[in-house]
């Protein structure tokens, strides 16, 4: 009789800790969700310059041609921010052919940088843009009153597309020849889905900047010694580039 009651005893002890050590481990859970949430809308601001060698960091160009320069960029959220002006320096006058270098982009710390032109999107629509120049004739007066540099043409050569985008543009021509009066195309663009945040082209680089952007003169062209200007007019629609 004393062993069954030794063992029953002990099989209560077991089964009542157990029944312990099954409480103790047992917990309950909960669960519940909150948010995180944040709103973009277009920005109108302008978009400064950034440096085309790197646009991560913003410069403040010079503009050779006007000393009160450079003209302020556009308003967003679809803007030109900056656009060189092209100085082709003081040339001898001549009966013979010659082709005029642009210097390279002054900055306002004493150094230079490829010429080069400027297009932000801060739509946030993704929709796509283009953007095209065209150049009036080199000319000492208003068209039609001075003294033009017949058959001058402006070339933009060594283009390429500078952008820290995930969405860049994803149009550009690395060379274009201006005809006086006429629109060159879509130089740089975006079609649908592409081209959000700042896109630069870029003509030439550390190497190449001085001689990307030229201007031929025939030597059969006269030649008054003064000073002939173009006006080069940047267009930019929110029409997607093709």
């Amino acid at each position: 009789m004393k062993t069954k009651k030794i063992l029953s005893f002990t099989l209560l002890t077991l089964l009542a800790s157990s029944a312990g050590v099954s409480t103790v481990f047992a917990a309950d859970e909960a669960v519940y969700n909150s948010k995180g949430e944040v709103t973009y809308t277009p920005s109108t601001k302008p978009t400064d310059p950034v440096d085309p060698t790197d646009p991560t960091k913003p410069v403040k160009p010079v503009d050779p041609t006007d000393p009160n320069g450079p003209n302020p960029g556009t308003d967003g959220p679809l803007s030109i921010d900056y656009a060189s002006s092209f100085d082709f320096g003081s040339q001898e006058i001549t009966s013979a052919d010659r082709t005029y270098n642009a210097a390279a982009n002054p900055i306002s710390d004493g150094s230079t940088r490829p010429n080069w032109v400027q297009v932000t999107d801060n739509r946030g629509t993704l929709a796509g843009w283009s953007l095209s120049v065209q150049a009036t004739e080199f000319t000492t007066g208003a068209a039609g009153t001075g003294s033009t540099l017949t058959g001058a043409q402006l070339t933009l050569a060594n283009g390429r597309l500078v952008s820290i985008s995930d969405a860049p543009a994803n149009k550009s021509v690395s060379s274009v020849t201006l005809t006086p009066g006429a629109s060159s195309g879509t130089i740089l663009g975006a079609s649908s889905g592409k081209g959000a945040g700042t896109n630069l082209l870029v003509w030439g680089d550390d190497t190449s900047k001085g001689s990307s952007v030229s201007l031929f003169v025939p030597g059969k062209t006269t030649k008054l010694a003064t000073t002939y200007k173009s006006t080069v007019t940047w267009a930019l629609t929110d029409t997607p580039a093709n």
